[in-house]
C-alpha cells in the first residue's frame, strides 16, 4: 500500500490500540462456559439471541434443557420491567396481558391450554404491541421471545 507522510492510505492515523483491546476484552468471553444450549444455526443470526452470555453459572432447569436460556439480566430493560410485574401481579399496561397462550407454534413443551399466558415486553418505537413477549407456564417457567414466537428462550436465575 502507498505511504503518504508515512501513513497508510485508507486507514484513520492514531488508535493502533483499538483492535487489540477489542480482543484483549473478548477473552474473558471467549473462555467462560456458554449460557445457552441447543442453538442452532438460525437460531444464531437472529436478532433476539445474538450471543449472549452471563458471568455467573447457571443451573438449567429440567424444563428448559435443550433451549437456549438467557438470564434476566441479559434481557432488554422492557423484559425486565415485564417480569417485575408479573412478579407483582400487574397492574399490566396491555388488555391482552395475562391471556392464555396458545402455543400453536409448537415451539414450547406440549402441556394442556391454559398452561401458558403471554405479557407483552415493550418494544420503543413501536405503533403496536410489537414482537418481544415473556411466556410464562403453571410452574414458574419463563420464556422470552423477541420474534413473535419464532423463537424462545428460557429465562433462567442465575
Amino acid at each position: 500500500m502507498l505511504r503518504q507522510n508515512g501513513r497508510r492510505h485508507g486507514r484513520p492515523p492514531g488508535r493502533p490500540w483499538r483492535a487489540l483491546t477489542v480482543l484483549l476484552a473478548s477473552l474473558p468471553l471467549l473462555m467462560l462456559p456458554a449460557c445457552t444450549s441447543g442453538a442452532s444455526k438460525a437460531d444464531k443470526t437472529s436478532p433476539a439471541s445474538s450471543s449472549r452470555t452471563s458471568a455467573a453459572p447457571t443451573a438449567i432447569p429440567a424444563w428448559a434443557k435443550g433451549m437456549k436460556t438467557v438470564t434476566p439480566d441479559l434481557l432488554p430493560a422492557e423484559a425486565r420491567r415485564t417480569l417485575e410485574l408479573i412478579d407483582r401481579g400487574g397492574p399490566f399496561p396491555y388488555d391482552k396481558d395475562g391471556t392464555v397462550f396458545g402455543n400453536y407454534e409448537n415451539r414450547l413443551p406440549k402441556q394442556t391450554r391454559g398452561y401458558y399466558h403471554e405479557y407483552t415486553v415493550p418494544t420503543p418505537g413501536a405503533r403496536t404491541r410489537g414482537a418481544r413477549r415473556i411466556i410464562t407456564g403453571d410452574h414458574a417457567e419463563r420464556y422470552y421471545t423477541g420474534d413473535h414466537y419464532q423463537t424462545f428462550e428460557a429465562v433462567v436465575q442465575p
